[in-house]
């Protein structure tokens, strides 16, 4: 991953961008029910509908047909409620019309313009797609980013009452529902989503209390990023684990924490869940001795994930995080218990 990218994760609150590929299939990918869940209702929405958002409110006149995506994650919300965008923007991996395994099925046969958010919002691009409406809920969409979308198409950047670069997965899904007119579908949505975490919570009553620290998959500039509670570490903290707490006061609000090399005692938690995307990835943190010397990776409590399911942490999306608990969550049972291999699983 270059510079940009880990600068662009750092403001943008889910976490970083990475290398391309993926590690699992895509029928593994998309055998999760977040996806079969767009099949299951009705897509039409009741218009005209306004919805509130950090900018005060917009109006949606009718169902909207032409969908701009100007974030990093929100097709998968859209995808989700079982409408097509036409614009998508690709955030990191270089996948398939800026879609990544767990949507393919729900994406079907549509083919969506690819933006690019290495330099930004590309306002021309959106504005040649012609939308009905353009969605920016996890891009932090600035005023005048939002005045200038404003006038292509209605516009939705991101939460109420929200920083702007940070609005959690269950409230984008929510506000991007009622922008669709299926407010009350993107609740249930929600709720069945935290349901089944709960329930995967039941089933592992190991994980309650046990302290985790999600980080990134590699040192950038000779630091090492870690998320502190509550910065996309939602699917840990659901399944019961604590969020490595002493990560809280080394980090600036919706930042993550920039540890050194000298430093990684306070990563040291029960367990560890490292974003890593390829085998290389492993090795070369293995080869810090401060690393090696941790007592979860010592002791095999530490987690090393392939590129999808890295992807899929990241995203924390309605259809991302069903991925997220079928495949992580025998990997954390076995890091619960010392049995972590210490290499990528797929």
């Amino acid at each position: 991953m270059n510079r940009s990218a880990v600068t662009l994760l750092l403001t943008a609150a889910l976490a970083l961008a990475v290398a391309t590929g993926c590690g699992s299939s895509d029928d593994d990918a998309s055998s999760g029910s977040g996806a079969a869940a767009t099949k299951t209702a009705n897509n039409a929405g009741t218009f005209p509908v306004t919805v509130q958002h950090r900018y005060g409110a917009t109006t949606i006149r009718s169902q909207p047909k032409r969908i701009a995506i100007v974030g990093f994650t929100e097709q998968d919300i859209v995808l989700a409620l079982g409408q097509k965008p036409i614009v998508t923007t690709d955030w990191y991996g270089n996948q398939p019309y800026a879609t990544w395994p767990w949507a393919r099925e729900a994406l079907g046969d549509a083919r969506p313009t690819v933006l690019k958010a290495a330099d930004g919002i590309d306002f021309e691009g959106v504005a040649k797609a012609h939308p009905d409406l353009i969605v920016g809920t996890n891009v932090g969409i600035k005023q005048k980013d939002y005045d200038k979308l404003s006038q292509i198409a209605p516009t939705v950047p991101g939460c109420k009452g929200r920083p702007v670069y940070f609005c959690p997965w269950d409230q984008q899904t929510e506000l991007v529902a009622a922008a669709l007119g299926q407010k009350a579908r993107g609740i249930q949505m929600v709720k069945d989503i935290k349901s089944r975490f709960a329930k995967a919570a039941a089933e592992h009553p190991e994980f309650q209390g046990r302290s985790v620290t999600f980080s990134q998959n590699a040192f950038y500039d000779g630091r090492l990023y870690a998320y502190p509670p509550g910065l996309g570490t939602e699917f840990l903290s659901m399944l019961g684990f604590t969020i490595n707490p002493k990560l809280q006061g080394l980090a600036k609000p919706g930042i993550q924490a920039a540890i050194s090399a000298e430093r990684l005692d306070v990563i040291d938690t029960d367990v560890q869940v490292f974003a890593t995307e390829k085998p290389g990835d492993v090795g070369n943190l293995l080869k810090i001795p401060t690393f090696r010397g941790l007592n979860a990776v010592k002791g095999h409590h530490t987690i090393f994930t392939d590129a999808t399911l890295s992807g899929a942490m990241y995203f924390t999306t309605p259809l991302s995080l069903p991925y997220v608990l079928d495949h992580l969550t025998p990997q954390l049972a076995a890091a619960v218990a010392g049995r972590a291999p210490r290499r990528m699983v797929s």
